[in-house]
């Protein structure tokens, strides 16, 4: 009978946290209300200008730039999600195995560590670590960071890679699913919901505007840096003098380190030489304070030595004759002998004679690498692209390993694909990465959540990852070690004892005066076999001699660490730690127990805008009107007008496809806030007690999750559009451009979430007890012709859940990606015999794994698109 195969053993899955480290306690978009007012409103921190620096780049506007101090605002940072991968794989090996009871215990034990008292006590309090994802600009996310969080002089390593030229088209993608970009083509243009503010072809000043955008985050990056960090500032040709100019002046000339130059995969079609690099400029913050750890790349092996030079130039007390085997060599009139122990290098067997000269003998397993340069020529490109300007891993990589170690913090406000958060998790370093991309962040939380990385063995597992990895090393053998080591004097001195007396017995027995390095390898065929032994004989005591002399010499000389080769334990898988995607546009969550007059008086100061922004949205309104996420479905007004009303900023009309005229209300949402329930309640109110309004258009920034509810609740009266306005229109007038192409006003659809009870609005339980919910499709709003369409799940890009929803945060407990692509291929193949591929299918479902009732009494449904636009419902059970 053949004897059973063993079930596998279960593959362990782990990540790493930092015990050791804390973040500062900052409210989640839940909590915003417990926000105290004097941290909520923006404070303006002040960084001086530094007006003696020289040389310096001049643009148009610096001057007046120069005049007075860099003025930023610092607002709060509000958590919107809280990820856990190791969770999630796990909620998914208990669903595979259908016997192993369901359990929060890891959110609970690396999120949670504050009483509700302390919880609502923000920016008081220390919280456990986790990694942090930020959506907002970079310029007063770092603000926060530094002066709200205390992050200022505590980050160890920054990244930026900047858009590279002026046609900053290209380098930004507007769909998870479209990777190719090209420059000013309209598709790539005007279906982005979301454009990113800085370095855009719709600046009006150009290169001054990327110059005076880019100063000011640098000076921003040198304020979070350590006195030991370093900057790294990724850059094509097109604008890598200008940006060293920058560097200089921001970091000082005396603190630049490197102008690194790596080549790419392929090279830029033009009518002369094609490039094929980029450069990555490489600052410190202080230079003599640097952290620097070397790295190496392996020499090709030789079983043979090089001769190295013996001399340097200059005279010195080692100038002198030195004899060597028979002849006498001098080093030179203008040079000296590297070392005055010369006979302890012959004594060794480190000396080798050329034609004129003697010199060092040096073995590659002495030194069987060879220190980085600043030209990479080995890295190529990204693999397994996804996002368009995606930076490769290993160029981020070495910059990493050079000026970090495990646990210390690493910040990217450039985020793209993630790329750097990706690599700084792989090492063990802690992150913070934003971007003001919606698209960009969407795909790096999906690459981050899927991510499966070696597990690299802990040089102390109980004291965790500050005590970094278990490295492999190697020799590091000099001619000054072996010089100095006193050592190999006494075994020679031993060995010679044993050498001595046979070399004489050998000499006279063949009637020769040969000297040590005389005597021959090979006995010749006449002579006696008395000869012939004691040949034998004296060269085994000299290789044994040799022997205990390499081993001293390998005692006595250094090692070097090889920081990129940790040891791996490859019976273990490690996940992406714990980390947060957050947010300077918190959704407010307003209470139902609060009074309606004291919300609106709360809200009444924000309506009131300053007349330019008013002006500035109605105008660009009017040009660009108002898109959804369909092709060339588009409210075209014909006219707008400003309306003198409380909630209602303008009116105006415009005619459908079918030839009707259609009366329109607008409102405009806060510049710097949320736009909530009780907005669209007013705004609705008002614009149903006018001359008979057709549509409501709500312009905002942000959305609470719960405006959707509440404009359906007008659906019969009035047609109420949420249109997101575009970041970019908060650039104002000198920096944005009215081409009217631009993206600016945009309608997106909202998931049909199933089974809910249409009177109740809360979820029905299955047979069992358990609740299972499904997406059916997208509806999407034509304002072309005023109808809703139903489109299919093609648009998601993913969705999660959050099966016990507290109404603190949201933790995505159940994460399900129905786009494009197989996120989970690299851990479904290690896991592949504890998960089985039923289950794994279920990730790219519509339809949810089943769940137990929610001892809160909630779960709440985030839906995420593939232009990266988010809508989070929340239902009963």
């Amino acid at each position: 009978m053949p004897r059973k195969k063993p079930e596998p053993k279960p593959i362990p899955i782990d990540s790493i946290k930092h015990a050791d480290e804390s973040r500062t306690n900052i409210p989640t978009k839940e909590l915003r209300d417990f926000v105290a007012d004097d941290e909520h409103e923006p404070k303006m921190k002040l960084y001086r200008r530094n007006p003696d620096l020289d040389p310096q780049l001049v643009w148009r506007g610096k001057d007046e730039q120069d005049s007075q101090a860099l003025e930023v605002p610092v607002v709060p940072v509000y958590i919107q999600e809280k990820i856990h991968p190791q969770a999630i794989i796990q909620d998914i090996k208990r669903y595979a195995k259908q016997d192993q009871p369901a359990t929060f215990d890891l959110f609970g034990s690396d999120f949670n560590g504050l009483d509700f008292e302390q919880l609502i006590e923000f920016y008081q309090h220390q919280q456990k670590w986790q990694n942090r994802m930020i959506l907002g600009d970079s310029l007063q996310i770092m603000a926060s960071l530094a002066e709200k969080e205390g992050l200022k002089g505590q980050v160890q390593m920054i990244y930026i890679d900047p858009p590279y030229g002026i046609k900053f088209g290209s380098n930004w993608q507007v769909s998870t699913r479209k990777r190719d970009v090209k420059d000013g083509k309209a598709e790539d243009l005007t279906r982005q919901p979301e454009q990113i503010r800085a370095f855009r072809d719709t600046w009006a000043l150009g290169i001054h505007s990327y110059l005076a955008y880019l100063r000011d985050r640098l000076v921003l990056a040198r304020e979070l840096l350590t006195e030991s960090g370093s900057v790294f500032v990724q850059i094509g040709d097109e604008n890598v003098h200008h940006v060293r100019e920058l560097l200089d002046e921001v970091f000082g000339t005396k603190n630049f380190i490197a102008e690194i130059i790596f080549t790419k995969t392929g090279s830029q079609a033009g009518d002369f030489i094609q490039p094929i690099n980029d450069y990555i400029c490489w600052y410190a913050k202080d230079k003599k304070l640097a952290k620097y750890r070397p790295l190496f790349s392996i020499r090709e092996k030789t079983n043979d030595y090089s001769p190295d030079p013996l001399t340097s130039i200059d005279t010195s007390e080692s100038t002198f004759t030195f004899h060597f085997q028979g002849n006498r060599f001098h080093p030179g009139k203008n040079a000296h002998w590297k070392t005055p122990n010369m006979e302890r290098l012959n004594t060794a067997n480190r000396i080798v004679a050329q034609k004129t000269q003697i010199r060092f003998k040096k073995y590659w397993s002495d030194f069987p690498v060879v220190y980085f340069s600043n030209i990479w020529d080995d890295l190529g490109g990204a693999s397994g692209m996804v996002y368009v300007v995606q930076t490769t891993p290993k160029a981020i990589q070495r910059c990493l390993l050079m000026t970090t170690d495990p646990g210390d913090l690493v910040l990217d406000p450039t985020c793209g694909s993630g790329t750097t958060a990706y690599v700084a998790e792989q090492w063990g370093r802690r992150w913070i990465t934003c971007d003001t991309s919606r698209v960009a962040l969407a795909l790096a939380r999906t690459r981050l959540m899927t991510a499966k990385y070696p597990y690299y063995r802990l040089k102390d597992s109980k004291a965790g990852i500050k005590q970094g990895f278990v490295y492999k090393t190697v020799p590091h053998v000099t001619l000054k070690a072996i010089a100095n080591n006193e050592e190999i004097d006494t075994i020679h001195a031993k060995w010679q004892q044993k050498l001595a007396p046979i070399q004489t017995q050998l000499n006279a027995l063949l009637k020769q005066d040969w000297q040590e390095w005389e005597i021959p390898r090979e006995p010749e065929k006449a002579w006696t076999k008395k000869a012939k032994d004691l040949l034998a004989q004296w060269w085994q005591l000299k290789q044994q001699r040799q022997q205990e002399i390499d081993g001293s010499i390998a005692k006595h000389s250094s090692t070097e660490t090889l920081y990129d080769q940790p040891y791996e334990d490859k019976k273990r898988v490690r996940v992406t730690g714990p980390f947060t995607v957050e947010s300077l546009s918190p959704h407010r969550m307003l209470t139902t127990d609060a009074s309606v007059e004291e919300i609106k008086a709360q809200m009444r100061p924000q309506i009131k805008k300053a007349d330019s922004f008013e002006t500035l949205i109605l105008d660009n309104l009017k040009q660009s009107g108002v898109e959804n996420t369909v092709k060339n479905e588009r409210l075209t007004f014909e006219r707008l007008e400003p309306y003198a009303g409380n909630w209602i900023h303008a009116e105006g009309e415009y005619t459908d496809k079918q030839g009707e005229t259609k009366q329109v209300a607008v409102f405009i949402g806060p510049e710097h806030g949320t736009v909530s329930p009780l907005h669209i309640k007013e705004a609705t109110k008002e614009a149903v007690k006018g001359f008979g309004f057709d549509v409501l258009v709500i312009c905002g920034f942000a959305f609470d999750p719960h405006v959707s509810e509440e404009a359906r609740n007008y659906g019969k009266k009035l047609v109420v559009l949420l249109t997101k306005m575009n970041p970019d229109l908060t650039m104002g007038e000198d920096l944005l451009k009215k081409t009217g192409s631009g993206n600016l006003f945009m309608v997106f659809g909202e998931p049909d979430i199933q089974p809910v009870d249409a009177e109740t609005g809360k979820l029905k339980p299955l047979s069992n007890g358990q609740y299972q919910i499904e997406i059916l499709g997208v509806d999407i709003y034509d304002p072309s012709k005023g109808i809703v369409n139903s489109h299919s799940t093609d648009d998601i890009a993913c969705w999660f859940i959050d099966t016990n929803y507290d109404g603190e945060s949201f933790f995505v407990r159940q994460v399900y990606f129905t786009g494009a692509g197989d996120p989970y291929q690299k851990l479904k193949s290690v896991l592949k015999a504890e998960i089985d591929e039923a289950a794994w299918a279920e990730i790219y479902a519509t339809k949810s794994r089943p769940f137990e009732k929610p001892a809160t009494g909630k779960i709440a449904v985030k839906v995420i698109n593939h232009y990266g636009d988010e809508v989070l419902k929340v239902f009963g059970v």
